[in-house]
């Protein structure tokens, strides 16, 4: 896996835009096959064996994906949670990285560079769901604010809406980054893109869809590392304590106001936008999310 992400990253760094879609192809590639059931490899069909090669990850047969007991028990799975705890093999970071290069090149005329920052955008959701501890990176300023110029106007609506995903893994369970979010005016942003007469109704849906996972009320973050083993209870309890884990190493007392009430983050937002006890209405009366993860 080392030799697979060592390619990858030096495809990802590169600024020509063939090597970029190569290595998030290989990243998609590896997160495809971490994912989804093995089963019995399909041999190839005469005529079209290919070679056995981290480049061809990405075509996997169609196939169910794995349960979180599953991928505790994945070989692959165990490997790719070892090594994200690092600096040097972190996927995530090296494609937020990336995806802050792509915003700094002159945009192609035939949509090739939006088509990689949406590469890299479905690549940073998947890798943040399945390594929770990576979602620390958005703690930082300058990454979320690259999620954030992400839903500025002048994107395609398809970016602003992976933006959104992306910006929703990033916050799950990890209070501290919805502090940093609401910091950076995050809450100015979405409801200005919300307002805006040009923003697509799909568009809309994602923001409302946002917002009301915004007003969900907070549990306490998810550890800042998980253990550092292979054993695969320890390993479904990273996810499992999502609601109950305390972040430990963002000091102390600071650590209790990390957290807000739903009161709180009502009246933030109702700066903004108008109807916000309506949206809260809406939550409780219909609670939204209860079948998925968290918040």
């Amino acid at each position: 896996m080392e030799a697979l992400l060592s390619l990858a990253f030096d495809n990802i760094a590169s600024k020509d835009t063939q090597k970029i879609r190569t290595g998030l192809r290989q990243i998609e590639g590896m997160l495809a096959h971490i994912c989804l059931s093995s089963g019995k490899s399909t041999p190839s069909k005469p005529g079209h064996r290919r070679n056995q090669s981290a480049i061809n990850l990405g075509e996997q047969p169609q196939s169910p994906p794995k349960k979180l007991g599953q991928l505790a028990e994945d070989a692959a799975f165990l490997e790719f949670f070892r090594l994200q705890e690092g600096f040097e093999w972190n996927v995530a970071l090296r494609v937020a990285d990336c995806l802050e290069r792509l915003l700094g090149m002159t945009s192609s005329k035939n949509g090739q560079n939006d088509l990689l920052i949406l590469t890299s955008l479905n690549n940073l959701q998947g890798l943040l769901l399945l390594h929770p501890p990576s979602r620390t990176i958005f703690g930082r300023e300058n990454k979320m604010n690259l999620l954030l110029d992400l839903l500025d106007p002048f994107n395609c609506p398809a970016i602003q809406s992976a933006a959104l995903l992306v910006l929703v893994a990033a916050l799950i369970a990890t209070p501290h980054n919805t502090r940093i979010f609401e910091l950076m005016d995050g809450l100015l942003t979405v409801t200005t893109l919300f307002k805006d007469e040009e923003t697509t109704q799909q568009v809309k849906m994602k923001l409302l869809e946002f917002l009301y996972f915004y007003l969900m009320p907070e549990a306490p973050a998810v550890a800042a590392s998980a253990p550092n083993t292979r054993s695969p209870t320890k390993l479904v309890g990273v996810f499992d304590r999502r609601s109950s884990t305390v972040h430990s190493d963002q000091g102390g007392g600071q650590n209790r106001k990390l957290t807000r009430t739903q009161e709180e983050k009502q009246y933030d937002l109702s700066q903004y936008l108008n109807n916000v006890d309506g949206l809260v209405q809406d939550l409780q009366e219909f609670l939204p999310f209860t079948s998925g993860a968290a918040h």
